[in-house]
């Protein structure tokens, strides 16, 4: 897992560590890193233009510090100074040390010394820092030009390190050099877009994994977790997963439900439904059934809610089962609250953002601004693992870290691409995988079979549903 810590429990850390050290070594060890992603990023360091961006944060003085490092080899380097008086006085000798040039941000040519730069550096607020850019860091941002590079420190100024959220002007780094450990807004949107590609420079912070905010599992991490049959396997033991999907308007769900179902490992589908006649041609194998889910034979977890349309009888159904269950779609507005509760087994609820905002009784955008926060809450309220899907899908429980999916494509944005992540989940579910192991094997698996199908390309939420094979093959490789 590539674990997140929060603002305060990574500066407690640090002071645990500088306790124990010289003063200034956490600073040295944070500034050789950035420096050496530095001079990667620049390739041939020597004749390089560097400006810092130096706020009075200690980010600013890790700026500095690594500024005197490139200086040393060669690159020329400015540091612009936000706030002159409360700049890192060490860094500030530092690089005079080594020739570099000192500018205040109030000067003239403060604008020209960050245009003329091949490589800049933000060190204007650190991990603590609230809001959006103020003047005249905005505008000083906003003078680098297009074909330089950003490099943050720590995280991109003027977003939110344990949030996520972006609120005002904030920097758009193309890579941010991050110290001793991840924070979750260099993992969750809105942020995560800001934050580039992301290095971790170990500084030997000794954080505990139950610390942790937010974990986004690794190929290893879903390889442990996936379902694989064994020699005394038969359809029941590998599960069996029903689907109450589908309507006269909307059949193609039910299609793609099971589709994402039998692609993810179900040893049988079962489907309850009006499509199951646009089910059965597209697959034969299916288990259909007219009468309701109670009466459809045996199940060890259901997927309900893709194109149900009102049909609440289904629903409710679904819902009074002791398995394992899944809600999507029109099944989470017709779902409620008191009824989700009161279950006792497992439940997972997939909201996209707008979704999500019904069921808080929000604003889309607010989600949208503050996914970590809406996902907590979804779980809090409904007693459930949900998971919220989006750029960045994030699966929550009412306790533990949440998991933050680090796959996937801008062309899963297409029609019917979640029904088959229900299915896929509901698969996962039925093998024997709790609700949270279950979202985030699903999540993964869906944002690879994305990426597969597309290929840079649009795709279809079919040619997604028939990737998954192929990508659960690559995952579970030695």
């Amino acid at each position: 897992m590539r674990n997140a810590y929060s603002v305060e429990n990574v500066r407690a850390a640090e002071q645990r560590l500088m306790a124990q050290g010289p003063p200034g070594m956490l600073m040295q060890r944070a500034a050789a890193g950035l420096a050496v992603e530095c001079a990667q990023l620049l390739g041939k360091v020597y004749g390089s233009r560097v400006t810092l961006l130096v706020g009075s944060g200690d980010n600013g003085g890790d700026a500095l510090y690594a500024g005197a490092r490139l200086a040393r080899r060669g690159a020329g380097v400015s540091a612009v100074l936000l706030d002159p008086d409360r700049a890192h006085p060490g860094g500030l000798g530092a690089l005079r040390a080594v020739g570099g040039t000192i500018v205040r941000a109030t000067e003239a040519r403060a604008r020209d010394v960050v245009a003329g730069a091949r490589l800049v550096v933000d060190g204007i607020v650190g991990i603590g820092g609230r809001g959006g850019l103020r003047e005249p860091a905005a505008r000083l941002v906003a003078a680098v030009r297009d074909d330089a590079h950003i490099v943050a420190v720590d995280l991109p100024s003027g977003v939110d390190a344990d949030t996520g959220e972006v609120r005002g002007e904030a920097v758009r780094a193309d890579v941010t050099v991050t110290f001793g450990a991840y924070k979750p807004g260099l993992l969750i949107d809105p942020a995560r877009e800001y934050a580039g590609v992301v290095r971790l420079v170990d500084i030997g912070l000794e954080l505990a994994a139950d610390e942790r905010e937010v974990e986004a599992p690794q190929y290893a991490d879903v390889a442990r977790l996936l379902p694989v049959p064994g020699g005394e396997s038969d359809k029941y033991r590998r599960g069996v997963v029903g689907v109450v999907a589908g309507s006269a308007r909307y059949p193609g769900a039910a299609v793609l439900c099971v589709a994402g179902a039998l692609r993810g490992g179900a040893g049988a589908v079962r489907y309850v439904g009006p499509a199951a006649d646009a089910v059965l041609a597209r697959f034969p194998e299916t288990l259909v059934s007219a009468g309701p889910p109670s009466k459809a034979g045996r199940v060890q977890a259901w997927v309900a809610g893709p194109g149900l349309g009102d049909d609440e009888e289904r629903l409710r159904d679904v819902v009074a089962a002791d398995v394992p269950v899944l809600i999507d779609a029109d099944g989470l507005r017709l779902a409620g609250e008191r009824d989700v509760r009161a279950r006792r087994a497992p439940t997972l609820l997939t909201p996209h953002a707008g979704e999500a905002a019904a069921l808080l009784g929000v604003a889309r955008t607010e989600v949208e601004a503050g996914r970590l926060a809406a996902v907590r809450e979804l779980a809090r309220r409904y007693g459930a693992t949900v998971l919220l899907k989006g750029s960045t899908t994030l699966v929550a429980s009412a306790e533990g870290a949440v998991r933050v999916n680090p796959t996937g494509t801008p062309w899963l944005a297409t029609a019917g691409s979640g029904d088959v992540l229900s299915g896929l989940a509901g698969s996962l579910l039925a093998a024997g995988l709790g609700a949270r192991d279950a979202g985030s094997v699903a999540a993964y698996l869906h944002g690879l079979a994305g990426r597969h199908a597309a290929a840079g390309a649009p795709t279809a939420a079919q040619d997604v549903a028939d990737a998954i094979p192929t990508v659960w093959r690559d995952v579970s490789r030695p």
